[in-house]
């Protein structure tokens, strides 16, 4: 039997311990509540049956002459009851409830005085009801009791109170009270104990049987098998267990493929980033060695053309690091914009102006257009300004010589709306979902641009940031649009 079948096994014992623990607990508890309730339901009826005696006695004898107890009259009379019933102790009282005189068996009366409450309770009560007295006998003990008062010449004289059952009587009452219900309690709390536990047993062996498939399909996840779930069927009466299961595993299990994507992307990024550190190193280092090898045959202008490439090759290794780390940092959410009003327009007014000299280098018209109306933006200036920078060399990079580029601003509902198109070949449909992930450029044969591929990686980033977005479209002409939205500054 493997560890699992015994951590099942135990779960079941020690469920099953409990029960029987708590049966028993029930049990006892259940005994000494019915033996006292039996006492109690004894002594009610004793009460109620021999209530009156202490009429009787007043009825047939004058207990009291002249405030003294009549003891040649009264002692007949107590000691003929007393033959019926030997567990009467018949005692009597003054007006203030001290004992005058008694007739009572083998024992010493240790109490010179009873309290009259329970007395007048009993005379002034008109329901069965069980009503406990002092016991002259048993100073610490109460018990049941019949009582009548005693009038001399319509006065009161006295009390006639018996105690209905003696010591002797109350042990031997107690006794087998107590031998009948252990007997009767006994065997039934043994009937009930067994078949209890058995019930129990059977329906926790029925709800653990869900717990154990639940745990079955937990321990198969956990060994590796991601697309264990548990099944409504094994769920049983513990649905909200298996479904907060099945929830958890399905986010695991995106996480794990959200862990596997993200690995796959690192190792692209690692090859390609390699790929193009090494395109640039390799240039440079190449027309280095050239400079090294002819250094003595070159001509002035040669050795302006060749540190001309290496100084290119330099900076395209430069702004390829830069990017990576800037790229690096918003992915790690290590940027955290810094927004402030401002006008969008005069930004791309700054941003046109300083890519017209590129723009003219390239035979590519670049302008600019926007309202007079238009609102300022509440966003972080550089980064924004970062966004236009990439757009615009993306633009220039796939368009063609004689082409147009163009930054359009418009006033919207939401906030201001910021385009860049250019009349470039445009992007295939197919393409468009995918030019935003980290590192992929477009795939055309109709332009030579290169690039590290991140320019539009960071876009989305920066713009996620600002929680805005970046969309892309291809115009009715020719070319891409690219456009994106900023909140208006309040106030």
């Amino acid at each position: 039997m493997n560890k699992k079948t015994n951590d099942h096994f135990s779960l079941f014992w020690n469920i099953a311990f409990t029960l029987l623990l708590l049966l028993i607990g029930l049990g006892a508890g259940y005994i000494f509540v019915t033996s006292m309730a039996a006492r109690t339901y004894v002594l009610e009826i004793n009460q109620q049956l021999y209530g009156d005696v202490a009429k009787h006695i007043v009825k047939e004898t004058q207990p009291i002459k002249s405030g003294k107890p009549d003891t040649s009259a009264t002692h007949d009379i107590m000691h003929s009851m007393m033959v019926i019933n030997p567990s009467l102790e018949v005692y009597l009282l003054d007006t203030t409830g001290k004992i005058i005189d008694y007739v009572v068996p083998y024992s010493k009366v240790k109490l010179d005085r009873v309290d009259l409450g329970p007395i007048k309770t009993f005379l002034a009560n008109s329901k069965p009801q069980l009503i406990l007295g002092k016991d002259p006998k048993q100073p610490d003990e109460e018990n049941i009791f019949s009582t009548a008062p005693i009038y001399e010449n319509e006065q009161l004289s006295g009390y006639a109170y018996v105690i209905l059952a003696s010591e002797t009587r109350n042990s031997i009452t107690s006794a087998l009270s107590m031998h009948y219900i252990m007997n009767l309690g006994g065997r039934l709390f043994y009937l009930i104990l067994a078949a209890t536990l058995l019930i129990g047993l059977l329906a926790f062996w029925r709800l653990t049987r869900n717990l154990r498939r639940i745990i079955s399909v937990v321990k198969r996840f956990q060994e590796g098998d991601y697309d264990a779930r548990i099944s409504e069927k094994d769920q049983g009466s513990l649905a909200i267990l298996g479904d907060t299961f099945n929830e958890m595993a399905e986010k695991v299990t995106e996480s794990i493929e959200q862990l596997k994507s993200v690995d796959r992307l690192r190792q692209e990024l690692i090859g390609n980033v390699s790929h193009d550190l090494r395109t640039p190193l390799a240039i440079m280092q190449g027309y280095i060695e050239t400079l090294q090898m002819k250094e003595e045959h070159i001509t002035a202008e040669e050795r302006k053309k060749y540190l001309q490439t290496v100084m290119d090759s330099s900076e395209k290794l430069s702004r390829l690091i830069a990017q990576l780390f800037e790229y690096s940092k918003l992915e790690a959410q290590q940027i955290v914009p810094q927004k402030e009003p401002f006008p969008i327009q005069e930004l791309c007014q700054d941003i046109v102006f300083k890519y017209q000299v590129l723009a003219q280098e390239k035979d590519i018209t670049l302008d600019w257009n926007a309202p007079r109306d238009l609102p300022m933006v509440f966003a972080d200036i550089g980064l924004v300004e970062r966004v236009l920078q990439n757009l615009l060399d993306n633009a220039l990079k796939h368009t063609p010589a004689g082409g147009q580029v163009s930054i359009q601003l418009e006033n919207m509902t939401e906030g201001v709306c910021i385009m860049v198109a250019d009349t470039g070949p445009g992007i295939p449909e197919a393409q468009q979902p995918h030019i935003f992930e980290r590192y992929r450029q477009l795939e055309t044969k109709k332009t030579t641009a290169t690039g590290s591929g991140l320019g539009l990686a960071i876009v989305k980033k920066i713009l996620e940031i600002h929680q805005s977005t970046i969309h892309v479209r291809n115009r009715e002409q020719s070319g891409a649009e690219f456009w994106f939205q900023l909140p208006m500054a309040v106030g």
